[in-house]
């Protein structure tokens, strides 16, 4: 195979390895947004996902109860801040920041002992046939069992927003909870499951990292993806589907700086560890006009006085 077809196919299985934690977060933070409330915490929710996901697998040999931990300790996290900002209604943007802050030091203090560890986690599964395609097979088709539920969840999370009453409610209670109010909906719970829903899915998204992708456990591992799922939701227009590409795009970007760096391009590797970031930043920048049409009313409000 050439070299240009070495790096198109690892930059696809970057796109995927390191994607699929971000699309979860990302799930998360959408479901979230559509219910009127904005979480900056989601990188804390990784986070505390990453490690609890990590820890669990390491004490009992399971990663099916590693990655449960992990989605637990994402939704606990998320309720503390669903809590103070739907109940005592604190400032939504300081507050999420505040449980990242937060989860940095737990994580941190708790998984200590932890760094650098090796686990037996999640191993890929390849599925027969399809892995077999040219270029694509290898990066879609053989990846861990969290990746192939997130191919599905995307279109589900579609369907749900768009078809069913609990979708069609909370998307009413993004727009204006007064008027969902009115017609029978009860605001401060459709967000408060929101917001912890969203963050047990950016739980799942940490556990993916640290039980899937790397079997290991470092200080910090999210590396900012919390952040960058904000961001992707908002290129996605609060669209699953959408967020979805914005993902993969995300971890393409991820995928084509190692694939320079192992090629040894005469570029700082600082400046191409930068690259996904970039790349999100910029993308962020032509989207603005369209956003902003797309934006959920509720969030409005929410942007201009926190």
């Amino acid at each position: 195979m050439s070299t240009f077809w070495l790096v198109v196919s690892g930059t696809l299985t970057g796109a995927v390895g390191p994607g699929i934690s971000v699309l979860y977060a990302v799930y998360g933070e959408l479901i979230t947004e559509r219910a009127g409330r904005i979480n900056l915490g989601m990188e804390g929710c990784l986070l505390m996902g990453a490690c609890f996901g990590f820890l669990t697998t390491a004490e009992t040999g399971s990663a099916g109860l590693g990655v449960l931990a992990g989605m637990a300790a994402g939704g606990l996290a998320s309720s503390i801040h669903a809590c103070l900002v739907i109940y005592r209604d604190t400032n939504q943007l300081a507050t999420g920041l505040a449980l990242t802050l937060f989860a940095g030091g737990v994580t941190a203090y708790v998984g200590r002992d932890y760094v650098d560890s090796i686990i037996d986690g999640l191993n890929p599964i390849a599925i027969i046939g399809l892995v077999d395609i040219p270029v694509l097979g290898e990066a879609l088709f053989r990846q861990d069992i969290l990746a192939y539920i997130a191919y599905g969840l995307g279109p589900l999370m579609w369907f749900v927003l768009q078809y069913t009453r609990w979708g069609l409610s909370l998307r009413a209670v993004g727009e204006n909870a007064a008027v969902a109010f009115a017609a029978g909906r009860n605001p401060a719970v459709l967000q408060l499951t929101a917001i912890i829903l969203g963050g047990a899915l950016a739980g799942l998204g940490g556990a993916q990292l640290s039980v899937g992708l790397t079997h290991t456990w470092s200080e910090g591992m999210t590396a900012g993806r919390g952040f960058i799922a904000v961001a992707l939701v908002i290129f996605g227009l609060w669209s699953p589907l959408r967020g979805m590409v914005g993902a993969f795009l995300f971890g393409g970007a991820v995928g084509l700086q190692l694939q320079l760096q192992a090629l040894g391009a005469p570029v700082s590797p600082f400046l191409l560890d930068m690259l996904p970031y970039v790349l999100t930043l910029g993308v962020l920048a032509i989207w603005t006009g369209a956003a902003d049409r797309a934006m959920p009313e509720g969030l409005k409000g929410i942007l201009r006085t926190g």
